[in-house]
């Protein structure tokens, strides 16, 4: 059954109090709800549904507004929920006529809509914040034509890893499904395997490694006859065996890999999609997470500096070769031709389609490279402070969202989120200069507001 989406009747409740009595309609989150196109959202999103029978789902206006506010305020799906019921704004943003004293759904139906929506759809926010920015005068359409590319890592919610936490993490594991599953062991080694994860830890701070490598191998030891042990009880019983396939071959992977090894490797347990990365940062030279295209508009808009695109991209592709993907969403998502494209110097080699091979240009380019072009080139750092807002601002520091899919959600949900943050920030400017101009206040205040 496809969900059903609030209407607004205009009528009166003798024991409700109706929201846009009590709210400042000036009010910026009032404001950006109102220029929202909330039936674009429902058709894009709605498509995943059927006219089936059963229980309706929740509006996509809730739903998709209860993101938004999420990443563009910075907080969790349970803060986010617990704020809700407190906040008329937040209830007005997301549909509701009345004031609810009770949260009409639960935390964990956020997750399932992330997963359900998936990655295109969940397109539309970025796209709607983008179609916004115009309609509000923070951006015009010829703002989207010039772009600045950048990759960055989005790094996931893990430990820093190391093969004897990874080794007795995967043992623990093992033993605890094995209790659960009603096999018994031959011994469990929680604590022989506690007290050489510590010694290991101690040895390698001390550098002595000889010492510290003795303890690894008897984690790999312990980690290797619990493995045996497991296959050996399990054998022959189709519902253990299919049920520690995965963590018998995540043990075994765990304790085998070594360095410069052709396999993927597993940097963490619950997370095994998690890729290493390093980007030559002197204070971090690894980083464990996914890489990330970013996208921003060339010249500044009169909003802001805007996140025109965000893309995951599994796989450590080089950045050259990602201009083939990255390129056409763009213009999906701006609905303008791109003119000029900016990268910097990791970009030589570029695999850009058709005749966008001419308009991409790198840093340290040579050939065709006009003097408008070399001052064009000094806006290309333009994309770090954008990278950088949406790490610290608006949740793409930490991933804390399951799986790849989370992987490829959580960019474009920080990029539409700094979007809108951005839009917001335009209206509340936009205002403030209009109560200075009916004051008479506006030539004496107008430069503070600027500054």
């Amino acid at each position: 059954m496809k969900p059903r989406e609030p209407e607004k009747s205009g009528q009166h409740d003798m024991f409700r109090s109706r929201l846009d009595q009590i709210l400042k309609l000036s009010h910026e989150k009032v404001i950006l709800a109102d220029r929202i196109d909330w039936r674009f959202l429902s058709e894009k999103m709605g498509a995943v549904y059927t006219d089936g029978p059963g229980q309706p789902p929740l509006s996509n206006r809730l739903m998709a507004g209860l993101h938004i506010l999420k990443y563009v305020d910075n907080l969790s799906d349970d803060e986010v929920c617990a704020r809700w019921l407190e906040n008329p704004y937040y209830q007005y943003f997301c549909g509701e006529e009345f004031f609810c004293h009770d949260l009409p759904l639960d935390r964990s139906s956020m997750t399932r809509w992330r997963q359900r929506m998936g990655e295109d759809r969940l397109n539309a926010l970025l796209q709607e914040s983008l179609a916004v920015a115009v309609k509000v005068g923070a951006a015009k359409p010829s703002d989207f034509t010039r772009a600045v590319i950048d990759t960055t890592v989005a790094e996931k919610d893990v430990a820093f890893p190391t093969d004897a936490k990874l080794i007795h993490k995967a043992r623990e594991r093992l033993v605890k499904q094995a209790k659960r599953s009603g096999i018994k062991l031959r011994q469990s080694y929680v604590r022989v395997g506690k007290h050489a994860l510590i010694a290991h830890q101690r040895y390698a701070h001390a550098k002595q490694f000889k010492r510290a490598n003795r303890q690894l191998r008897k984690l790999k030891t312990y980690l290797g006859r619990t493995i045996r042990d497991i296959r050996r009880k399990s054998k022959g019983d189709e519902a253990l065996e299919s049920a520690f396939l995965r963590p018998l071959w995540l043990g075994e992977r765990v304790m085998t890999q070594k360095k410069r090894d052709p396999l993927p490797k597993i940097y963490a347990l619950h997370a095994p999609e998690v890729e290493c990365i390093g980007k030559g940062k002197a204070h971090k030279p690894y980083e464990f997470g996914v890489k990330v295209s970013v996208a921003t508009t060339l010249n500044r808009c009169r909003g802001g500096q805007f996140a025109i695109h965000a893309k995951s991209l599994p796989g450590r592709p080089y950045d050259g070769h990602t201009l083939e993907t990255v390129i056409p969403e763009i213009e999906d998502l701006t609905g303008a031709i791109l003119k000029r494209i900016l990268a910097d110097a990791g970009y030589k080699g570029h695999n850009a389609p058709g005749v966008y091979k001419l308009r991409v240009f790198t840093a340290g380019q040579k050939r065709r490279v006009t003097p408008a072009i070399k001052r064009q080139m000094k806006r290309r750092s333009a994309v770090e402070p954008v990278i950088g807002h949406m790490k610290n601002d608006h949740r793409m520091d930490r991933n804390r969202l399951a799986h790849a899919e989370g992987d490829a959600i959580n960019p474009i949900l920080a990029a539409a989120g700094y979007n809108f943050r951005l839009i917001l920030k335009w209206i509340r400017i936009l205002f403030a200069l209009f109560r200075m101009w009916r004051s008479g206040n506006y030539k004496q205040q107008s430069v503070q507001i600027a500054a």
